[in-house]
């Protein structure tokens, strides 16, 4: 079965069993937001499965009764549980071997909507790109960032979930944009377009056609691998039209050198269509593009097994 953002993990079952009716409907309810937050806080499933497991626990504590509003208060909850893992997560990050990205979200069509215009906006919440430029925030600007720009809390709710004053919050949401005014974050392409180059990047994949891959790719487009270390890979990103394009027709001349069977699956990934690439019958690497003005900007590709998505079964 594909993990897919409609099935973040379960309450812990001896826990169901026994907490109260509606303080678990509430949960569930609260269930899609709750994981969101804590996603686009930590870039991480995992990680956000985990906290909203600890979540949970937590919650089943509580004395309900004293609880007027669930929603802001599992919210609040969450949101300090993904600051304190997001800190050690920075810590962490300092050792981690080659470029970082992003663990990929992959849905299906019921979590992406089939409008053009609602696909833009979640490819844009969700995509690899604009979740790092979240790593440039600290994790407090981080949080009122992702509910503000994220999921419309007002403020008056942001200064009660993190513990500051309404004005103290819009000072820092400020500050938080100001951090990000400097870097690039053109609008998502138009996912007609966006699936068209992310085509014709795969076909001139397979035909070993450099020229074709240069003619996909801007002046100034970068490639990212993140394999932690764990897996042979490019351990800096690859800078440039013509390196980019010789490193991937290289990686299928060379699998094809080895024998080995390429497979290559569309999914959605992160808001939009990414690329499951499958090395004789087992997931190798997760793949997505980031594109602007009609070319690609930059290929995102996860090799980390410990970040690969979880099929228990092939699609």
């Amino acid at each position: 079965m594909i993990l897919h953002t409609s099935q973040i993990p379960d309450a812990p079952a001896e826990a169901a069993e026994d907490g109260h009716p509606d303080a678990l409907r509430s949960f569930e309810d609260a269930r899609r937001s709750l994981f969101g937050i804590a996603y686009r806080m930590l870039g991480s499933v995992r990680e956000a499965e985990d906290i909203l497991q600890d979540a949970y626990i937590r919650w089943h504590g509580v004395d309900h009764a004293e609880v007027r509003n669930p929603p802001a208060y599992l919210a609040r909850l969450v949101t300090h549980l993904s600051i304190n893992a997001l800190k050690a997560a920075h810590r962490r990050r300092v050792d981690y071997v080659g470029p970082w990205l992003p663990e990929p979200l992959l849905g299906d069509a019921a979590v992406v909507q089939p409008d053009a215009a609602e696909m833009r906006e979640l490819a844009d919440e969700l995509s690899t790109a604009f979740l790092l430029l979240l790593e440039r925030l600290t994790p407090v600007e981080r949080a009122i960032f992702v509910l503000r720009e994220s999921f419309d809390f007002p403020y008056s709710e942001i200064a009660g979930i993190v513990g500051k004053t309404e004005a103290n919050c819009r000072q820092i949401e400020r500050r938080a944009r100001a951090h990000l005014a400097g870097e690039s974050r053109a609008r998502p392409a138009d996912p007609a377009e966006h699936d068209r180059l992310l085509a014709s990047f795969l076909a001139a994949t397979r035909d070993g056609d450099v020229s074709g891959l240069v003619s996909l790719l801007a002046h100034d487009a970068v490639a990212y691998t993140d394999s932690g270390g764990k897996v042979p890979s490019a351990r800096n990103p690859i800078h440039g039209p013509m390196s980019i394009a010789r490193f991937f027709t290289g990686l299928v001349r060379k699998a094809a050198e080895r024998g080995e069977a390429w497979e290559v699956r569309l999914a959605h990934l992160n808001g939009a269509t990414g690329i499951l690439n499958f090395v004789n019958g087992k997931l190798a690497s997760v793949m997505n593009i980031h594109v602007e003005d009609g070319l690609i900007r930059n290929v995102f590709t996860t090799t980390n097994p410990d970040k690969l998505p979880r099929l228990d079964e092939q699609p």
